[in-house]
């Protein structure tokens, strides 16, 4: 078990996590979200992997035969379909924002403000 895929799947968190919290367009925010969300794809690769194993298709494999966990590949599809969806929903809300405000600037929304 290698500690790599881990680390890596660490490493675009924080990427994405530090992009988030520098970011002074919402454009850019969504993108870093998206990178965020991406370090998740790599830690489900790194939680299936099995060295030496094939995929779970069963017609023609030994029953002994090592093959990689089906539910995680079916959590990281699903992931990628959830990925998707909240960035195109958050795009579109920036849409609608700098249409209304004609900005995408946070600090200068000040009808946001509390």
């Amino acid at each position: 078990m290698s500690l790599l895929p881990y680390l890596i799947a660490g490493w675009v968190f924080l990427v994405g996590v530090h992009g988030i919290a520098t970011s002074r367009n919402l454009i850019h925010a969504v993108g870093c979200l998206a990178v965020t969300q991406s370090s998740t794809y790599v830690l489900l690769l790194a939680v299936g992997y099995r060295k030496g194993a094939t995929a779970p298709v069963f017609s023609d494999l030994p029953v002994d035969a090592p093959v990689v966990d089906p539910v995680v590949q079916a959590l990281a599809l699903t992931d990628v379909v959830v990925g998707a969806t909240v960035t195109a929903l958050l795009l579109a809300l920036v849409v609608q924002t700098a249409k209304r405000h004609g900005t995408v600037d946070p600090d200068e929304l000040s009808e946001l403000k509390g």
